[in-house]
């Protein structure tokens, strides 16, 4: 059984892959709690993966985004392999501290700003994409390993913190852009569901 918060269609808000039409799948539970945070984990149905998939398949795309709390508490590479059988393209949005299934189709680190650094262990699937979120006090490389531990070179995403404060979040974006043009390996990352008002 699966503890599913909630699985909605939608597309995708952030990083590499915004704009495509994706089902989300939320994950109930994490083992981080940053203050940012705009999940409540405590809210969930248990679920089968069969039933999961069946909800899924109502829909008509077939890239679906595996995200929390944080989703590798609960999936693991066979519920991957079912996703796959279906048709799925799967992704997953991970913050780093666990080993996530090495047959995702794209992987998505964002390492957090409390709790456990991001860990790259021996055998860990590696990102596609690492995505930084920055505020007043973000330092984007104390979030990344040494070049030698990576092993690859993943696409560096800076997304700006929301605040909540308009006033706060026009600042730190203009110091997010600033940041980026004087260190151009990294790209912006914006919440465009956040900007134009989708879930």
């Amino acid at each position: 059984m699966y503890r599913v918060n909630d699985i909605f269609y939608s597309l995708q808000g952030e990083g590499h892959n915004t704009g495509r039409a994706a089902v989300f799948i939320r994950f109930a539970g994490c083992n981080l709690r940053c203050s940012f945070c705009d999940t409540e984990f405590d809210t969930y149905r248990e679920m089968t993966a069969e039933e999961i998939v069946a909800s899924i398949s109502t829909y008509p795309a077939r890239f679906t985004v595996l995200t929390g709390g944080e989703p590798t508490l609960q999936v693991d590479e066979a519920f991957v392999d079912l996703l796959h059988q279906y048709g799925f393209e799967v992704a997953m949005e991970s913050n780093g501290t666990r080993p996530a299934p090495k047959n995702l189709d794209w992987l998505t680190v964002s390492p957090k700003i409390s709790g456990e650094k991001w860990k790259v262990e021996s055998g860990w699937r590696l990102p596609d994409e690492v995505k930084v979120v920055f505020d007043e006090d973000t330092v984007p490389e104390t979030y990344l390993p040494s070049p030698s531990t990576l092993r690859l070179s993943p696409i560096l995403y800076l997304q700006p913190c929301d605040t909540g404060n308009a006033e706060r979040n026009a600042i730190i974006i203009n110091r997010c852009i600033d940041y980026i043009k004087e260190h151009p390996q990294w790209r912006l990352s914006l919440q465009t569901h956040k900007l134009i008002g989708f879930k």
